[in-house]
């Protein structure tokens, strides 16, 4: 007697399908399960037999072998429970085995016989329409997640015991049909918040406008962004309140935002609909190398890739270890974490905007000091201190600024008349806005990162500005990739401003952005 049920798994952030195979064979009674099982795969044995039993259910006293395929890849998780049990129900012959042709199972059991969720479901309904499957059943809590991947039909249980409607017909599938086009028309956007609210109000920021200007700067054009500068001037306040100024996420990278949380675990079963607003991850500096850009024996997502499409911000960037941070660099340069292993190479998405701040020196006051606060640290402390930020890293930072104490307080008047994230955020979203324009006329691609020639041409740019960045790149020894990252700052500062051309202003304005270099 033997059975086969699709199931699935999720590799890094990517679903991938497993065949469930099950022989029952005569022999004495016991269970074995083939093909690289995690303890996880191994004990869903014992929650499989009582959720079986205590469902209504025999579990048959003979040998029975579940294999899971491909043998030669490692299974982790818990998302193979329902498949296994339902292989072991058709094989035995206490369900039929047609209703779950071309039909994908997953779910977790409990003991009681409950359908309990999984994570990683838009990534494996995902891989089970590009294999041409179009039924999936899945637990009820995971329905709303996965009614976001269109064209599919959607059968939710709760129980296991709901799988005997399957035997009775066809018509029997519309008692646990769950309605994915109703449930995507009655979920509410989750940034319908006011962005205030969450991150704060760069209105309550006192002073600081050269850094609440960057930090425009920053948002328009995704550029990378260093504050530095003693305690207390308002460094992580500001960048705290970036995600605020941050436009909501396209339809394409709200989905991928969302399967990488659901992939990772991190989604909640009552979040209603996908993911909208930027992420935002602020990890301590005592993070390792794999949480950052994630590890494992099977790779989970880390910090940078939980950032797709949003914001890694690391305070205090030299308390970090430095092998942790010189991981950054790919990410940073490619857009992409790649990490391999004997059996596969997992690639994770990053394209994100990093944010960093920190003092400059250990006690925070070097080159900052007044009559209340002295710098107390050493040369060699400081330089210690700095080693920690290598060259080839924040030659990779577009935007280096110090932010100083501010010397008075703004009077009421001037503080009720600063700019709001809202008024920000406005100016943000015509900044891109006359981006894309200006890629789609030259058949650019929007959403790729453009370097040499692509790049250049679509900067166009005044000869003046021209000659003042080949003078900055002999006068200043600038390297090659700060002379693209300024190209690339120019043109953002000329759209923010709203012009069609690049002029010596603006190449100017992104020379002095470039403090670490200068």
């Amino acid at each position: 007697m033997f059975s086969f049920i699709h199931s699935s798994s999720v590799l890094g952030v990517e679903g991938k399908g497993i065949a469930v195979e099950v022989d029952i064979a005569s022999g004495l009674p016991q269970v074995s399960v083939v093909g690289l099982p995690d303890p996880a795969v191994r004990e869903s044995v014992e929650r499989v037999r009582a959720a079986i039993k205590n469902s209504g259910f025999t579990f048959p006293l003979d040998r029975i072998t579940v294999n899971l395929a491909p043998a030669d890849l490692r299974k982790e998780g818990t998302a193979f429970d329902l498949a296994i049990a339902a292989g072991i129900l058709t094989a035995s012959g206490q369900l039929e085995a047609w209703p779950f042709n071309n039909t994908m199972l997953i779910g977790e059991l409990s003991l009681n016989g409950e359908v309990k969720p999984v994570p990683g479901v838009l990534a494996m309904i995902e891989q089970a329409k590009r294999s041409g499957i179009r039924k999936v059943l899945l637990p009820l809590a995971n329905a709303k997640e996965a009614a976001w991947i269109m064209d599919m039909e959607l059968y939710a249980i709760t129980q296991l015991k709901d799988l005997v409607l399957e035997s009775k017909g066809e018509e029997a599938w519309t008692a646990i049909r769950f309605d994915a086009v109703s449930s995507r028309a009655d979920t509410t956007a989750v940034d319908a918040v006011e962005h205030s609210e969450v991150y704060g109000d760069y209105s309550d920021v006192y002073g600081q406008q050269q850094a609440k200007r960057a930090l425009l700067i920053a948002a328009a054009g995704k550029h990378n962004i260093m504050f530095a500068g003693p305690p207390g001037t308002g460094k992580t306040m500001m960048i705290r309140r970036l995600p605020g100024i941050l436009p909501p996420l396209t339809e394409e990278e709200a989905l991928e935002v969302t399967k990488i949380y659901s992939a990772a675990g991190k989604l909640s079963t009552d979040a209603q609909g996908l993911i909208r607003t930027a992420p935002f991850r602020s990890p301590h500096h005592t993070i390792s190398a794999g949480g950052l850009i994630g590890g494992g024996s099977v790779p989970k997502p880390g910090e940078v890739t939980l950032a797709h499409h949003g914001v890694l911000y690391l305070d205090e960037l030299p308390e970090f270890s430095r092998q942790v941070l010189e991981v950054l660099r790919q990410p940073l340069e490619d857009g992409i974490v790649t990490i391999a292993r004997s059996r596969a190479v997992f690639h994770f998405p990053a394209k994100l905007m990093l944010a960093v701040s920190f003092n400059p020196c250990p006690c925070g006051y070097a080159g900052h000091e007044t009559a209340e606060k002295r710098c107390t640290c050493s040369d060699s402390s400081i330089a210690k201190y700095r080693s920690k930020m290598s060259g080839p890293l924040l030659d990779r930072i577009d935007i280096q600024l110090e932010v100083p104490r501010p010397i008075e307080l703004e009077s009421p008047v001037n503080q009720a008349a600063a700019m709001s994230s809202a008024e920000i955020r406005t100016q943000v979203l015509g900044a891109r806005n006359r981006r894309e324009q200006r890629n789609i006329e030259l058949g650019l691609k929007t959403d790729k990162r453009l370097s040499g020639a692509a790049l250049r041409r679509s900067i166009l740019m005044k000869e003046a500005a021209f000659s003042l960045l080949d003078n900055a790149l002999t006068v200043l020894n600038i390297s090659m990739r700060a002379y693209d990252r300024i190209l690339k700052l120019s043109r953002t500062i000329a759209d923010v401003e709203g012009c069609e051309y690049v002029e010596d202003v603006h190449v100017a304005e992104a020379i002095q952005y470039r403090r670490l270099d200068i």
